[in-house]
């Protein structure tokens, strides 16, 4: 069969790859064609366009962008139409793709939504679009299957959260070849996780960068992202204190003592891997007066999302600062408020489903496809 893959940031390209390497195990004739990254780009088939052309974050961005989104997405209409798939599969980032949706539906193509898009935060209307355009969504997070089938009446299939898998299936390091490799001292490492988009990047990163000076007995690992390169980061590195390792998350992740995340899939990948962590998020100040007013939710962070209540400490837009950072820091070092997360760690984990959300989710697609 023949499959259309839309993804539009990072998370989702992990999430695809591992959706198409099911697809390729469960259909030897599988035929792929997608918008996404370098994951998704080694397992095969044809990029259309990476993710790092497409993500946009924020109100004001994304208006500062608007004739290169409404270009992108005229290209990816012509593509999809020149590509004749048996089935769209659409990967989150519902700004970009339930434009595609909509278009797909009227021109009578199968659409498979794998990772919902948020409406249970904001734009909750869109569930008028989804069940319109939608002809399977497959969700990630344990309240959602509610929020749709006994609010919405749209029924859904809850596959369990692909994280599960990407963690349990990746590669063992040892502690003492990575900390040689990448010249780490013996002290004990805090991970940086800025995010992977530019904006986001620069609005985190030099607050984050202020504890190294203020916690000398730890050693501060910067998480580059695939997307963007070392020289792009290396202006926010002014002391010798800080390494940086690029496009090794998981790696870090495994070794690391704590970290300070910004908000986004990477919470909930470094509580999976049982670090303790602070949430951290700040925008221009435009999105962030305009997000406040449209998102009705009492966390930002899908770690106390799944738990509802609080697990880790988030600090947001002005709470984001050298002060608090430094305070909630000194917390999560603590080993009474360090013991107490490990224990919500797990039970979050029991939450999220079990393992085995990619190969579930290529199997009920397959078989809707199959049965139609």
């Amino acid at each position: 069969m023949k499959y259309y893959i839309i993804s539009g940031e990072a998370s989702g390209d992990l999430h695809g790859s591992n959706l198409m390497k099911a697809l390729y195990k469960k259909d030897a004739d599988a035929e792929i064609r997608f918008w996404g990254g370098d994951l998704m780009a080694k397992v095969g088939g044809a990029l259309v366009k990476h993710y790092r052309d497409l993500a946009f974050m924020g109100f004001a961005e994304v208006l500062m962008n608007i004739r290169t989104i409404l270009n992108n997405i005229k290209y990816c209409k012509n593509d999809i139409l020149q590509f004749k798939p048996d089935v769209l599969i659409l990967i989150d980032y519902p700004g970009f793709n339930m434009r595609i949706a909509e278009f797909a539906k009227k021109e009578g193509i199968k659409i498979h939504y794998y990772i919902s898009p948020q409406i249970w935060a904001w734009k909750e209307n869109r569930i008028h679009k989804i069940k319109r355009d939608v002809d399977e969504m497959y969700v990630i997070l344990p309240f959602e299957k509610e929020f749709y089938e006994q609010k919405h009446n749209f029924p859904v299939n809850f596959v369990g959260h692909p994280l599960l898998d990407a963690i349990a299936n990746r590669s063992q390091i040892d502690e003492n070849e990575f900390r040689k490799k990448y010249q780490l001292s013996s002290k004990p490492i805090i991970a940086l996780l800025p995010g992977s988009r530019k904006q986001e990047i620069k609005k985190m990163l030099s607050v984050m960068l202020k504890m190294a000076d203020k916690f000398e007995d730890y050693q501060f690992v910067i998480a580059g992202a695939p997307s963007q390169d070392y020289e792009f980061y290396k202006k926010f590195i002014v002391k010798d204190n800080v390494k940086f390792i690029s496009n090794k998350t998981y790696d870090l992740l495994s070794v690391s003592y704590a970290a300070i995340v910004t908000s986004g899939t990477a919470t909930l990948e470094t509580a999976l891997f049982k670090v303790p962590e602070i949430v951290c998020y700040k925008t221009s100040w435009l999105s962030y007066q305009i997000g406040k007013r449209l998102v009705d939710l009492k966390y930002i962070s899908l770690v106390n999302l799944i738990m509802d209540k609080e697990v880790v400490k988030e600090l947001i837009q002005n709470d984001f600062n050298e002060i608090t950072l430094e305070k909630e820091l000194k917390n999560i070092l603590n080993d009474e408020i360090r013991s107490k997360m490990y224990l919500n760690y797990f039970e979050l984990e029991k939450k999220s489903g079990g393992k085995g959300a990619s190969e579930k989710t290529a199997d009920l697609i397959l078989k809707k496809l199959r049965n139609d």
